[in-house]
């Protein structure tokens, strides 16, 4: 029998830019479109009279972007996922995931001219919009922020057996790459259209991201599980919009270099970074009253 099922169109690229007189604005996106419902019989006998074209849905992509411009992430994942449940009587849920690029500005627009951008080197903020039923949810975050503290961290006390080598350390180099996700606690779908009914995305997304980092730079660290918990609690301490926090945390190890052979110590100064194997550490950090709901694993699925 046939389980459950999607398709859709994914990975489009779509680059908008708004000028205003000699100042230019950029967003750079990357979409990926699933969409399902009553497509059975696509499966079954080959019948494409539910099937809405994938081509169809990267068009739409760029007519948005035309017609509608690309205030946030969020908002142009969900006018795009409210656009396929609302249009197409065979689709009763559409997801879509929106990851975009940040650009630098390379001129002061006070000081003329403000086209120069250069591709920014850190993290890609991510999004995922899921309309169903009339509702939508709607998950932000962040992945590739890489974040490292010299000191202020410590690792002992930790359970040991016979294949237990590694030593307990005062003072250690933490350093990780954060992959976040966080679920906004509005669900009730409000039109777009309406101006004032929409948050205000980038700023959420802005001051999240200031407050995870805030934490991983001022708690004094006995394990990355206490940073984490850290990071995700102050999100949801001082902002109230959001509900839930997911982390995924690599811990990125830096081991002492042993210069003893070369008659020299070293206090905590030379280390080498090894990019594998690597401790993963995960967890969902919630505002009391409310459910898990993103994924542990959020894959592609």
């Amino acid at each position: 029998m046939l389980g459950q099922n999607q398709y859709g169109k994914a990975e489009v690229r779509v680059v908008r830019v708004v000028r205003e007189g000699a100042v230019h604005h950029l967003r750079d996106l990357d979409v990926s479109i699933a969409l399902s419902g009553d497509l059975d019989d696509v499966h079954l006998t080959g019948s494409n009279a539910h099937c809405l074209p994938t081509d169809t849905m990267k068009n739409t992509v760029y007519v948005f972007a035309k017609e509608h411009g690309i205030a946030s992430p969020e908002e142009f994942a969900t006018r795009l996922a409210r656009h396929f449940v609302t249009t197409q009587p065979s689709i009763h849920r559409a997801r879509v995931r929106v990851e975009e690029y940040a650009w630098d500005r390379l001129t002061d627009p006070a000081e003329g001219p403000a086209h120069s951008f250069a591709r920014s080197g850190g993290e890609t903020r991510l999004c995922e919009v899921t309309y169903e039923d009339g509702r939508r949810q709607v998950i932000s975050g962040l992945k590739g922020l890489t974040v490292l503290n010299t000191t202020d961290s410590e690792f002992h006390g930790f359970a040991k057996d016979p294949y237990t080598t590694l030593p307990e350390t005062r003072d250690r180099v933490l350093a990780t790459e954060v992959s976040g996700r966080w679920r906004h606690a509005r669900t009730e779908d409000t039109p777009a259209e309406e101006a004032g009914t929409e948050p205000d995305w980038d700023t959420s997304y802005r001051e999240t991201r200031a407050h995870l980092l805030a934490a991983f730079a001022g708690t004094y660290s006995l394990s990355l599980q206490q940073t984490m918990h850290r990071m995700g609690s102050r999100i949801i301490e001082y902002r109230p919009e959001i509900a839930e926090v997911r982390f995924s945390l690599p811990n990125k190890h830096h081991f002492l270099v042993d210069l003893a052979p070369f008659g020299l110590g070293n206090d905590n100064e030379v280390y080498y970074a090894a990019d594998r194997p690597y401790g993963l550490i995960e967890a969902t950090i919630l505002r009391a009253g409310h459910e898990a709901r993103i994924p542990v694993d959020h894959s592609n699925l």
